[in-house]
């Protein structure tokens, strides 16, 4: 079994030793600042307790306080929390945020759980966490099976040991202490289209240097969850024609290349009604599948389409198929969706591809924007969420872009230098 955080280590200093950055910064950066392990009792509803271990990786505080999502999932470790919290503190250096990187992670499967063994369980976590979160130290939000309910349980959790230890912290940094929360209970509207919407910043951007019309551009999109069904939406809005959408069940595409794009709303509400993508070709206002055919998602990675929207799993572009990858153009909406070896192959080929750590930030920046909404106690309006989203993410883009230009090297490798030099620089 691979060792994420040593990997991810690994492929950091080959990068960083290419650009001659300080090596015993840099080592001085890739080990976590503190580790925080606990193990959480959670009262079953028999009656019953057991113990589930919990995680909290805070990994580098350089540039601000710990920024990180918690997942909650029978398969997570310490390695794979670790790793993901190293890519946080990346993540936020590109988007030029005042944040570091942190992440969280309760092993158990949370289907086998009731709602209210699951609400014991996220304030348990609270509760153990108390004392290393806070809107000036670590700041959590939803991650894999987390959201915005779970969110707002923890907060109701930490505000009432606040209060029951009498400590003067105002109230509106309580809620600053996570982001993710519940609109109506001091979240961010648009926090939930921030990534999806950010994707496509990113996207225009580069489109704007290529020289190239998204009217004309065709596109598919792995993964229609939360950020490629939002993804896709926005970017159909803007002019691409979107051939083809997939979720874990296999996806959908015109018969007719030529075919007009996707209707996306209405792809998502028969999917709500179908709890599947695959019945659900819709175009022109109309749900109709015999004008379209469902397709695998190893079909989908496959199609001769300008721009590829890997939006769901790691590593779903890798030795074994990349070879039938034909777009030009590929955004990695997922984390890490692009192996290393994919990513040399498709790079040497020609194929320009978004890294994660640049098309996926818009999710974090949601997060500051609300978290400054929050500090502030005040409430953003979408017109100015959606404007600060989009100068954050566009200046980001730049920076990216020119060290790519500049040292003629590929946009993962320039995102990378371009958030490990801000870090380096403040040892």
């Amino acid at each position: 079994m691979t060792n994420l955080y040593s990997s991810s280590s690994e492929q950091i200093r080959q990068i960083a030793q290419k650009q001659s950055l300080d090596k015993d910064k840099l080592e001085k950066f890739l080990v976590p600042e503190n580790i925080v392990e606990a193990t959480l009792p959670l009262l079953k509803d028999d009656g019953s307790t057991i113990f589930v271990k919990a995680f909290r990786i805070q990994h580098n505080s350089n540039l601000g306080p710990y920024k990180g999502g918690i997942r909650i999932h029978a398969q997570v470790s310490k390695d794979e929390v670790m790793a993901l919290s190293l890519w946080m503190s990346l993540k936020c250096a590109v988007a030029n945020l005042p944040f570091g990187g942190g992440k969280g992670g309760i092993v158990i499967d949370p289907k086998t759980l009731s709602e209210k063994e699951l609400e014991r369980l996220s304030k348990e976590y609270a509760k153990s966490m108390f004392d290393v979160i806070g809107a000036h130290k670590d700041i959590p939000a939803p991650d894999v099976n987390s959201n915005p309910k779970i969110i707002q349980w923890m907060v109701d959790e930490i505000i009432k040991i606040a209060k029951e230890k009498n400590l003067p912290i105002p109230e509106n940094e309580l809620y600053a202490t996570f982001t993710g929360k519940p609109i109506q209970n001091h979240g961010l509207t648009v926090r939930e289209e921030s990534t999806g919407m950010g994707g496509v910043i990113i996207l225009l951007e580069l489109l704007k240097k290529l020289e190239k019309n998204p009217k004309e551009l065709s596109m598919a999109v792995q993964g229609f969850g939360n950020v490629g069904y939002h993804f896709a939406r926005i970017a159909q809005k803007k002019g691409f024609k979107i051939l083809a959408v997939s979720d874990s069940k296999g996806g959908i595409i015109a018969k007719n290349i030529d075919a007009e794009s996707l209707d996306i709303d209405l792809v998502a509400n028969c999917k709500k009604e179908k709890g599947y993508v695959a019945g659900c070709y819709c175009a022109g206002g109309v749900c109709d599948l015999t004008k379209g055919k469902v397709i695998t998602n190893e079909e989908l990675l496959g199609l001769s389409v300008d721009i590829l929207v890997p939006s769901a799993l790691e590593n779903v572009i890798n030795e074994s198929n990349m070879k039938n990858v034909k777009a030009k153009i590929i955004v990695e909406m997922a984390n890490g969706p692009v192996s290393p070896e994919a990513y040399e192959y498709l790079s040497d080929k020609g194929a320009i591809i978004i890294p994660d750590i640049l098309a996926n930030s818009g999710g974090v920046v949601g997060s500051y924007i609300e978290w400054k909404q929050n500090l502030e106690n005040t409430t953003y309006s979408n017109d100015s969420a959606f404007n600060e989203l989009d100068e954050k993410l566009t200046t980001a883009f730049e920076n990216v872009w020119e060290k790519s230009q500049n040292e003629k090297i590929p946009l993962r490798q320039a995102a990378l230098v371009v958030g490990l030099e801000k870090i380096l620089a403040k040892y």
